[in-house]
């Protein structure tokens, strides 16, 4: 949690709102939430097929950041009346519209990384 009254915090937010970059990058930053909408992109998943899939997260740390993500409109969560613990999440519109900008990211990642590879070894 952030002191909404730091420097570091009010700089942050005129960073923000400054750059479109850095907005972006604040609705999809941190250690799980890439991994979890690139597991969306795939479509509609349960909560278990996601934990499989990101085997090394913890369930409370899952259960965190779906909840954020949903709080910013990346993704849906459903629960199905007749099972009371069938809950599904899906990208909204606003977090399926990131697909080409996670495509580009990938790319970019996976060139590089081939790339800085041969600077890292000298």
């Amino acid at each position: 949690m952030r002191k909404e009254q730091s420097t570091n915090y009010e700089n942050r937010q005129k960073i923000i709102a400054a750059c479109p970059i850095s907005y972006t990058l604040s609705l999809i930053e941190g250690r799980w939430k890439p991994m979890i909408l690139h597991q969306l992109f795939s479509g509609i998943s349960r909560y278990s097929e996601i934990k499989k899939a990101i085997s090394i997260i913890t369930e409370r740390m899952l259960t965190a950041e779906l909840k954020e993500l949903e709080l910013r409109g990346m993704i849906h969560r459903k629960s199905h009346e007749e099972a009371m613990l069938k809950v599904e999440y899906g990208l909204t519109e606003r977090g399926e519209s990131l697909r080409p900008v996670f495509q580009q990211l990938w790319q970019w990642g996976k060139s590089d990384r081939t790339t800085s590879a041969a600077f890292t070894k000298s």
